[in-house]
């Protein structure tokens, strides 16, 4: 087979996953200037983008050409997705891709006004970010167009990988990943919102090295003492608002940001940025203890540097001082990570696995609602 014919079978493979998946892409009629993509999630629900729609009666347009009322159900502002309800569409949900690997190409697939539309992108990290403002978000790896927002990010099977957004970020094409978009979708299907969970905790990476070999207490006692000491190996890590080091030290009243991070915000918006602890505690960067800070391997977790009052950590159990290692199952390394796990969970119940005093023990915490 020369080079040609397999470029032929990609291409046709390729243009197949397309006509596939622009089926169940339509065109959504905001009610002001803008025209973009939906894409079916199910029989007669279509998620977009929800800060181009004006009002909550818009209309959409089918890949035969049918023009369709639809109503919003519901706003999600955090993933700014919209689901609409959709009279006489009658069309199936469009198949959940079963995962792509790095490397994959990817396809985006829009209809604005003028038809379908596709560009080609590349799957270019295996995983959605956990830090950043756009946490949790895939990069298409493609260019973005005109009216593609809401469209569908599919793999070369034209199965979704996620429902695309080029207005998040400029210049850069985004996509919800499915298994979100899909649990924001049932939500906003069923309570027209989507409740924000919440743990009532602040915490703060800490690394620490795997149990070493039995036989070399003197070994170990020595490193500990020598990680111990304020000018021991490498200079301790520096943040906004924090020196790092050895232990906390007094906030100087200003609300610096550099210090543990809030799985919620009290006041019910959900925030995730650094705590804003007005004279008081004001923790800088990874604390050395005892048994050092690990920075060439060894485990990740997350201490717990407070607890909200009669929250649903406190009622839990949890305590100051417990190094959170898994989330039902999950391990959880940054904030921003366990703020991912929780957002959409809220009313379940989950296993905390934390290390208390040495020993490993599992609580089961109830999510709270924001």
């Amino acid at each position: 087979m020369t080079n040609t014919d397999d470029m032929s079978k990609i291409s046709e493979s390729l243009a197949d996953a397309a006509q596939t998946a622009g089926q169940y892409v339509v065109t959504v009629l905001t009610g002001g200037p803008a025209t973009v993509s939906g894409t079916v999630v199910a029989d007669g629900q279509v998620l977009t983008a929800a800060h181009v729609l004006h009002g909550d009666e818009v209309k959409v347009r089918t890949a035969d050409g049918r023009e369709l009322s639809a109503t919003v159900a519901g706003r999600d502002p955090s993933t700014d997705l919209a689901l609409l309800r959709v009279e006489g569409l009658n069309l199936p949900a469009m198949t959940v891709s079963g995962g792509v690997r790095v490397g994959e190409l990817l396809l985006a697939v829009g209809r604005p006004m003028h038809g379908l539309q596709v560009t080609l992108g590349l799957m270019e990290r295996a995983a959605p970010p956990e830090r950043g403002p756009m946490r949790g978000w895939l990069d298409a790896g493609a260019a973005p167009f005109r009216g593609v927002t809401g469209g569908a990010l599919v793999d070369a099977r034209g199965g979704l990988v996620g429902i695309l957004n080029a207005g998040v970020s400029r210049g850069t094409l985004l996509a919800v990943p499915a298994a979100r978009a899909l649990r924001v979708a049932d939500l906003l299907n069923t309570a027209g919102r989507v409740p924000r969970g919440y743990l009532g905790l602040a915490t703060q990476p800490v690394h620490f090295p795997e149990e070493r070999p039995e036989g070399e207490p003197e070994k170990q006692q020595a490193q500990a003492e020598a990680a111990s000491e304020p000018n021991a190996g490498e200079p301790a890590a520096k943040e906004r608002g924090g020196r790092g080091g050895p232990g906390p030290r007094q906030g100087s009243g200003r609300g610096e940001r550099g210090g543990p991070m809030w799985d919620g915000r009290r006041d019910g918006r959900g925030w995730n940025g650094g705590w804003n602890g007005r004279g008081g505690p004001g923790w800088g960067g990874p604390q050395r203890g005892p048994n050092g800070f690990g920075r060439g391997g060894g485990r990740v977790g997350l201490t717990v540097v407070q607890v909200e009052a009669g929250s649903p950590a406190a009622t839990a159990g949890l305590l100051v001082g417990d190094v959170l290692l898994a989330l039902d199952g999950h391990s959880v390394r940054h904030p921003g990570e366990l703020l991912e796990r929780v957002r959409e969970r809220a009313g379940e119940t989950l296993t905390v696995r934390v290390l208390r005093g040495g020993q490993e023990t599992d609580l089961a915490v109830l999510v709270g609602e924001r």
